[in-house]
């Protein structure tokens, strides 16, 4: 029996029910990932496994970069561009079998087989035919980017996008349809990033020729991001996220908020309360926003970035050097919340975190605002980036399960560039389904209410987004 089977991750009967009879066919709504919108519009045709999995120009896969370098990975096969593709590819191949027990090994078998029709096990044994199978097969139009995406049922696909993009990509992808609505999502964290007040006031520069019009003052700021905002909406955007190491609710007045930006737009680096109280208000200002326009808001919460410094010179960031961060995000998360709900302009919301600790928080944080107008109103998204693996998704699962509806959930994302990554929506649907499967048979779910967990099963594997988003 091959590895990656019908019933691969299903432990009982009654999973392999549900997953083959609930969750197996449903499309696809991947209402979060990085896809580059100009690779969609232009329908990539890729020019080796290589490029498709592990390098593509700065990008790459940097689960599968901190995997080889923890094998003993020259950097120079991943990002010093020294080897050739097949040499990269080779020394993947002799990294896989160390990757038993982590998720990428199921991750790599399970694209091999849904993507390329492949069962065997990816070693330095096979690495040479299975090199030569993938890229004989994407050579051909089947495996070209847009029928990537088609070939998983994929309806709706939500980029990342910046409020500076022209959306050209997107306007493309509209005027030249394939099957799969893409649509921009928006991501303002650069119009927060103060820090470095260099590179903000390149970028603030940069916003105001996109916005048509000179940026002065915060307020010319908040006017400015808020014509770009009308045009995401005018392109389908109805969502919003923000990639953030903490919630942020400092008090503060505009006139501190007007000089703060001043300051930095002179040149001068902020302080760490000036900073606190200007991303503060900068994610109170943006959450109005979405609010008034009806979208959907998503934070991510927790990650530390670019942490090695050495190499974040060398490479840059993106690239396998962030990490889980340890903040504390219960207060300022509430506060957050409470002064939206006091202003009457809470919308839609999805909360991440990355620290499994906070798990726990985030879904009663959630709850606490939620209020009878939306089913699931708050939500507690899915597992983020290092908790995106079986171990996180359980864990994600019972927390939302012992604390919430799970059965409001909205399902899973890829969150992901590659174009071949929708099969861990099939590996979290298999899990969802083995986690019901053996409630059920354990007695701790009644099998007299079968109709109704096939309906359950269905809803967090499409349902429920497609009802939520209303793309």
């Amino acid at each position: 029996m091959a590895f990656i089977n019908d019933d691969f991750m299903l432990s009982t009967e009654t999973a392999k029910q549900l997953y083959h009879q609930s969750a197996e066919n449903m499309p696809i709504i991947d209402y979060h990932c990085h896809l580059v919108p100009q690779q969609i519009a232009e329908n990539i045709q890729f020019r080796d496994i290589t490029q498709l999995w592990l390098v593509d120009g700065h990008y790459g896969d940097h689960y599968k970069w901190r995997a080889m370098r923890g094998n003993g990975v020259s950097e120079d096969y991943l990002t010093g561009g020294k080897y050739s593709s097949w040499e990269t590819f080779e020394k993947w191949a002799e990294t896989v079998p160390y990757t038993m027990r982590n998720p990428l090994y199921h991750w790599t078998h399970l694209e091999l087989s849904r993507v390329f029709g492949i069962d065997k096990l990816l070693s330095p044994k096979t690495a040479r035919e299975i090199y030569e199978e993938c890229n004989a097969k994407l050579a051909t139009p089947e495996f070209r980017g847009q029928a990537l995406i088609r070939k998983f049922n994929v309806e709706t696909v939500c980029t990342t996008d910046d409020p500076a993009d022209d959306l050209r990509w997107h306007k493309m992808i509209l005027e030249n349809p394939f099957g799969t609505q893409v649509i921009p999502a928006w991501r303002p964290d650069k119009a927060m990033a103060i820090e470095d007040p260099a590179s903000y006031k390149a970028y603030i520069e940069q916003l105001g020729a996109a916005a048509g019009m000179e940026i002065k003052t915060y307020t010319d700021l908040q006017d400015a991001l808020q014509k770009r905002h009308d045009f995401f909406h005018s392109m389908g955007c109805r969502l919003s996220d923000h990639g953030l190491e903490n919630f942020y609710a400092a008090e503060y007045t505009p006139a501190e908020i007007d000089g703060i930006f001043a300051k930095v737009m002179a040149g001068s680096k902020p302080s760490a309360d000036e900073l606190e109280k200007f991303r503060s208000a900068f994610l109170f200002d943006q959450a109005v926003m979405d609010a008034n326009a009806g979208w959907t808001q998503q934070f991510h919460i927790g990650a530390i970035r670019n942490n090695n410094s050495h190499m974040y010179a060398k490479v840059g960031a993106d690239t396998g050097f962030d990490a889980i961060h340890d903040h504390q995000i219960a207060e300022p998360g509430h506060k957050f919340f409470d002064r939206l709900t006091l202003a009457g302009k809470l919308t839609k919301t999805i909360l991440y975190c990355l620290n499994p600790k906070d798990n726990e928080v985030m879904m009663t944080m959630a709850y606490t605002y939620n209020d009878g107008t939306v089913p699931g109103k708050m939500q507690f998204g899915s597992g983020w980036w290092f908790l995106d693996q079986e171990v996180g998704m359980r864990r994600h699962m019972d927390a939302l399960s012992v604390l919430g509806l799970f059965s409001r959930f909205v399902g899973m994302l890829t969150d992901s560039r590659s174009f071949i990554s929708y099969p861990r929506h099939e590996y979290f649907r298999r899990i969802l389904c083995d986690v019901l499967g053996k409630d059920v048979e354990l007695g701790k779910l009644p099998a007299s209410e079968m109709e109704r967990i096939h309906g359950m099963v269905q809803d967090i594997c499409y349902n429920n987004a497609k009802d939520y988003f209303k793309f």
